[in-house]
Formats: C-alpha cells, sequence, structure tokens
C-alpha cells in the first residue's frame, strides 16, 4: 500500500551542451520545490551525466527523456533515448585511466547512487535510470505534476496538473 503520493517530472530534450545546462536547474528547481535539497548535488550530476552520454553515444538522434519521480523514500532519475545499444561501465585498463577526463559517466552514476540500471525500451531505445535515497520528511507530500517540452519557452507548455509557467522556464534557463 503506497501512503503518499508520488512527485513526478518530465522533460524532453535534444541533448545538447546548452540544454543539459537547462535540465540541470529544472531538476534542481523540482527537488527544491519537493524540499529535497540534500539530494540536488548527487541528482543534478547524474543527469549531467546521462545526458552527456546521450550527446556523446546515442544513434540515430540526440531526442531523449528526463524523468525524475519521488516514490516514498526513493528519488528515480531516467534518460531515455532513441539507441537500443546497451551501455557498459568502463574498467580502467592501464595507470593513465585514473587521470582520465571522461569516459567515467556510468562509474560516477554508480558510486554515488544507491542503485542504477538499463533497461530496453521498445524496440529501438533504452532507458538509463539511477537511484537516491530521500531523506524523511515531516511535510506531507502533496501530488503536483507537469510536462515541460524541449526546456524552452518556445512550444507547448502542457502540464499534467497545472501549467509550468513561463516565467519559471526563462528564470531556470537564464
Amino acid at each position: 500500500m503506497i501512503s503518499e503520493p508520488s512527485r513526478y517530472c518530465t522533460v524532453e530534450l535534444q541533448a545538447l551542451p546548452s540544454r543539459i545546462g537547462q535540465v540541470r536547474r529544472i531538476v534542481a528547481a523540482h527537488l527544491r520545490h519537493w524540499q529535497l535539497d540534500a539530494l540536488i548535488d548527487h541528482a543534478t550530476l547524474g543527469v549531467t551525466e546521462l545526458l552527456t552520454n546521450v550527446h556523446r553515444h546515442a544513434q540515430p538522434d540526440k531526442t531523449c527523456t528526463v524523468e525524475v519521480e519521488l516514490l516514498l523514500d526513493r528519488l528515480t532519475v531516467s534518460v531515455r533515448d532513441n539507441d537500443p545499444r546497451i551501455p557498459d561501465v568502463a574498467e580502467p585498463d592501464d595507470t593513465d585511466a585514473e587521470f582520465a577526463t571522461s569516459g567515467r559517466g556510468l562509474t560516477i552514476i554508480e558510486a554515488m547512487s544507491e542503485s542504477w540500471g538499463v533497461r530496453p525500451h521498445g524496440d529501438s531505445g533504452k532507458v538509463v535510470w539511477f537511484t537516491l535515497q530521500a531523506p524523511s520528511s515531516p511535510v506531507a507530500v502533496l501530488p503536483y505534476t507537469h510536462t515541460v517540452y524541449g526546456a524552452t519557452t518556445d512550444g507547448p507548455l502542457v502540464g499534467a496538473g497545472r501549467p509550468v509557467e513561463p516565467s519559471l522556464v526563462d528564470s531556470l534557463a537564464g
């Protein structure tokens, strides 16, 4: 039995460097609103690593969806893309590997999360996800959901719950 409703946010985007920063700010704003400030650093680091992987490796395009969900005491962050190839956690194979400046995304996810994984999504895609333990909160959780398409003010800003205020998106994108 679920005693508390979940909180959910989704952002569809092209995983381009300029968009990654916007999504970090959107995720951080939602976590602050949900009173999960303690998870902001890990969640934004994780989403940055996953979006960077989409930007560098995904084929045939860079279209992806970021989902953030709080259910009871667990925050799940996932990125779905259109590339069916399942990534590996790279193992260092020489002494210079510890000083590498790239290729450590999933290793970072593994180290900082409670759990993580990859699953196929349909015939032509995958979802990479990680979870973080949420601190207990004495404040009652109220349901709140919405969707932001493209993480900009152009295009539909349609909410599943209430509409996203364009001023909020502008302030996060700035």
